[in-house]
């Protein structure tokens, strides 16, 4: 087993996965899995800039992050940076200062290599469940964008466009600096044409309705699940590899536009950061749904982090064999 630290950093959140990886049977120990909501991608959308107080919020996340990777030794770090800081005319700033708190420069990777990332870290422990049929369709819904992989045991065919719950929370749901409370359904319709808009966009690389298993990632679909169960708090081993029925998903999403910013953060298992947004993320979960003709989507807490730990642990093993 090799001990590897992997960061995902996204518009919406940062996380790190300290763990212990054997990249040849596709096991992997958590030895520390957490995540800070730092809203790196706030009005990049709008700007095409990081502001500086989200960069300062990104920074005192790794700083943190630092001091659990030298506590617990892991012997690689592979920094990956997605949709916010692609999009950034300042991204230099941002490659600067992750570079001087850990001493790696974040990978700004493209929309396709996200994609290969997230499908690698959803599926390696899928191989071999009967009750789960290929091809898989990964879909990875973060803060900017949302990936969409077709593939069996090696991805197909890879397609990440620019809907994610932040930016359309951000060009829908925003009126007079505030987040409309609840939205009107003028709103909602225009939300849901920029997501369909998006899904045909996929459609032209990726196709979408050859998927016999839907598996959705990343936080809006975790809740989504979360609140499906009804859980007391967030329950990780409860979420990974839940099923949602579309119905139950469709229920959910419905009550979450209708819902006050009050009625959401009451809700036990509601990330403070997820509170303004979840509305927007449960809507592009429904409306993939809908465009594949999936009767369930299987959610799954691995994802992007669990590849970026998976491709860093190959590095090492390669490193110590050319050494």
């Amino acid at each position: 087993m090799t001990r590897v630290a992997a960061v995902d950093c996204g518009t919406n959140s940062i996380r790190l996965l300290v763990a212990d990886v054997d990249p040849a049977t596709g096991q992997l120990v958590d030895l520390d899995r957490r995540m800070t909501i730092v809203r790196l991608g706030q009005g990049v959308d709008k700007t095409g800039r990081l502001a500086p107080e989200a960069l300062e919020r990104t920074f005192a996340a790794c700083r943190d992050y630092a001091a659990v990777i030298k506590e617990l030794g892991a012997e690689r770090l592979r920094f990956v940076a997605t949709s916010a800081s692609r999009d950034a005319s300042n991204r230099d700033d941002f490659v600067r200062g992750v570079l001087d708190i850990l001493g790696v420069e974040p990978e700004v990777i493209t929309g396709d290599e996200e994609a290969e990332l997230s499908f690698t870290g959803a599926t390696k422990e899928l191989t071999g469940r009967d009750d789960l049929a290929k091809p898989y369709l990964v879909v990875d819904i973060g803060g900017g964008s949302t990936e969409f992989v077709v593939g069996d045991d090696a991805v197909r065919a890879a397609r990440s466009v620019n809907i994610g719950c932040v930016r359309m929370t951000e060009r829908h749901l925003v009126r007079d600096g505030k987040v409309t409370d609840p939205p009107t359904p003028d709103q909602i319709t225009a939300m849901r044409a920029d997501i369909e808009a998006a899904l045909d966009l996929a459609e032209q690389t990726v196709p979408l309705r050859e998927a016999r298993t839907l598996v959705g990632l990343a936080g809006s679909v975790t809740t989504v699940s979360a609140i499906a169960q009804n859980l007391p708090e967030y329950d990780t081993d409860a979420i990974h590899h839940s099923r949602v029925s579309y119905d139950r998903v469709r229920e959910i999403t419905e009550s979450l536009l209708r819902s006050t910013h009050a009625e959401r953060a009451a809700v036990p298992s509601m990330h403070p950061g997820r509170v303004d947004v979840i509305g927007a993320g449960a809507l592009v979960l429904l409306s993939i749904m809908e465009r594949v003709g999936a009767t369930e989507v299987v959610v799954s807490e691995h994802d992007i982090l669990d590849g970026i730990a998976f491709k860093a642990a190959e590095e090492a093993e390669a490193g110590k064999q050319g050494g």
